[in-house]
């Protein structure tokens, strides 16, 4: 239902000549590089060369060495550790690395993440009388905090020190916290705005380990939950992550952790794992664990050091995101028929629906299946005891975080980024705030900016993609926002005879371009087009590229993201 647009990114065609000529790789990917402004020598090899001595100094970050000099007073003192993490895999990955990182150093710390439905997001009431309760001393409060001017106080009363380390945008007060560790404070000069909250912690235990003498291996050893964190929270992969997960994934595919390992075998994906398997594999079980009972399962699983105990907390991940599966496809359809049954609802700018019933594990998967289907900014809501709660996703150049507040008088409260957001409010303001909600998107979307965007950096000819091509294009990886796969275009393209319809509604494609080679590829959810396709009428094809291996053999073949007749 949604439309798509073919944007072709521009590029200097004399610079595209020039690195040709200097790096000998295919224009096509030279094109790709002017695109992203990587043209001078410099530039260049560093993003080829992701190198760790390029790190930024974790002590440019605002409150770090208020935060070191904490951290080092509570291990010298033998005070009690708390870690406190988001239920999400940025939240479990910050604490399984936070946790790691001080047993290396002989300190046991305690961990605590908030129940999802009882407690909702961020530092609780729940949470702290816990810490009080079992004698903490120090809470380090990971990929959330930022926002918790009220628990911060509640934790002072408690004779209980705070360390912050999020990466959410802030709001005007910070909270009164030994340190607030966050690159996105408007006072904060640290370099690099896009860590993910994983990402923060490292960058304090990286100080505390350059303050205290031990060494940066310390912290090194810990990128392959980072690179899970980045590929999973969709942060940009750029900069600094790119780096990080780059090395990550290295430390990753070396499968020392019992944990990972036994969840890569769980979700049937192979070694070398890449971006896209973190994503499309191992987040979502490592997520489902807080979306439908423990988040503390996932962390379990990623400390495990017994192949047995792995293998048992792999299975259950499994189980948990089954069911996950089949709630975000009921939940999926029954929002898509209520937005359908909505009056006037093609004009309308926004998608806010809500259902008691609706389980709010999946709500922020729900409203990411409505932005691909309808190409709107999504919020899907449910009830949480006297309180209606949900989350949101946002379509390109939507602001989602300004837009909520612009209605914050209606919310009880609410957080996130520019695509993604939590948020609750009274159920009484449910009518006012849809109304208002879409009032803001009406103002802020145009209607011709209802449709996706995909980015193409240029024509490809079929015959050019072979296995020389994809070794140059997986110089480009690992990708993500800010750093995307390439997309090309391959026009008057044919069916071979061979393409074939999946399940009902995927797309394979067997095509040629005139006498050429043979090319396969698949694209999920474009069954709709399979007879037009087999009429042997030529189209135009949009896709990225990857590489296949099945049963020991590898091919290349075409990830398909849209394609168009009668160009």
């Amino acid at each position: 239902m949604t439309r798509t647009l073919w944007n072709y990114l521009p590029a200097n065609q004399e610079t595209v000549d020039d690195l040709h000529k200097r790096l000998g790789i295919h224009p096509a990917l030279c094109r790709v590089l002017v695109q992203r402004d990587i043209i001078s020598p410099e530039s260049v090899d560093r993003f080829f060369h992701p190198d760790l001595k390029n790190l930024h100094d974790p002590f440019q970050m605002s409150d770090m060495d208020k935060a070191v000099d904490r951290l080092l007073q509570a291990v010298e003192g033998g005070q009690k550790i708390l870690l406190y993490g988001d239920y999400d895999v940025d939240g479990t990955t910050a604490i399984a690395l936070m946790y790691s990182f001080l047993e290396k150093i002989g300190v046991h710390a305690d961990y605590y993440i908030p129940d999802r439905y009882k407690e909702g997001y961020g530092i609780s009431e729940t949470g702290l009388k816990y810490a009080r309760d079992t004698g903490a001393r120090l809470i380090i409060a990971m990929d959330c905090g930022i926002t918790a001017v009220r628990q911060a106080e509640t934790a002072r009363s408690f004779g209980i020190d705070l360390i912050i380390c999020d990466h959410h945008l802030p709001e005007e007060r910070l909270p009164d916290a030994v340190a607030v560790l966050d690159p996105r404070r408007t006072d904060c000069h640290y370099p690099y705005k896009e860590l993910s909250g994983c990402g923060v912690a490292f960058k304090l235990a990286q100080a505390y380990a350059l303050r205290s003498g031990i060494g940066e291996e310390a912290a090194m050893g810990l990128l392959d939950l980072i690179a899970i964190s980045i590929a999973a929270d969709i942060v940009k992969m750029d900069g600094e992550n790119r780096i990080l997960t780059h090395h990550g994934l290295q430390l990753l595919n070396k499968g020392k952790r019992p944990g990972i390992s036994a969840l890569v075998r769980e979700s049937r994906r192979n070694y070398p794992l890449t971006v896209g398997d973190v994503v499309f594999g191992l987040a979502p079980r490592l997520n489902a664990a807080g979306r439908l009972a423990d988040a503390g399962a996932a962390v379990r699983l990623l400390l495990a050091g017994d192949k047995v105990v792995a293998a048992d907390l792999a299975q259950l991940l499994g189980y948990r995101n089954d069911l996950r599966k089949e709630l975000d496809q009921q939940t999926t359809e029954e929002a898509k028929a209520m937005f359908l049954e909505m009056e006037n609802w093609s004009n309308r700018k926004s998608v806010v629906l809500y259902q008691p019933h609706w389980h709010k594990g999946v709500a922020g998967i729900v409203a990411s299946r409505m932005v691909e289907h309808f190409y709107r900014p999504a919020i899907i809501l449910t009830r949480a005891e006297d309180k209606i709660v949900g989350s949101a996703r946002s379509i390109r150049d939507f602001d989602l975080h300004a837009a909520l507040k612009s209605c914050e008088k209606l919310l009880l409260n609410f957080g996130g980024h520019h695509h993604a957001a939590g948020l609750s409010l009274d159920p009484a303001d449910l009518p006012a705030f849809q109304d208002l909600f879409e009032a803001v998107a009406d103002h802020n979307i145009r209607t011709d900016q209802l449709a996706e965007e995909i980015p193409v950096s240029g024509e490809l000819a079929l015959g050019d993609i072979n296995f020389r091509f994809w070794r140059e294009l997986s110089r480009f990886a690992p990708f993500g926002p800010g750093n995307r796969q390439p997309v090309f275009v391959s026009r008057q393209v044919r069916d071979t005879g061979n393409s074939a319809l999946l399940k009902g509604e995927h797309l394979q494609l067997s095509v040629a371009q005139g006498d050429g080679d043979t090319v396969s590829g698949i694209g999920f959810g474009l069954g709709a087009h399979y007879e037009r396709v087999k009429s042997k009428e030529p189209f135009d094809l949009c896709f990225t590229v990857q590489e296949e291996t099945w049963q020991g053999k590898s091919r290349i073949r075409l990830m398909v993201k849209d394609l168009k007749f009668g160009s």
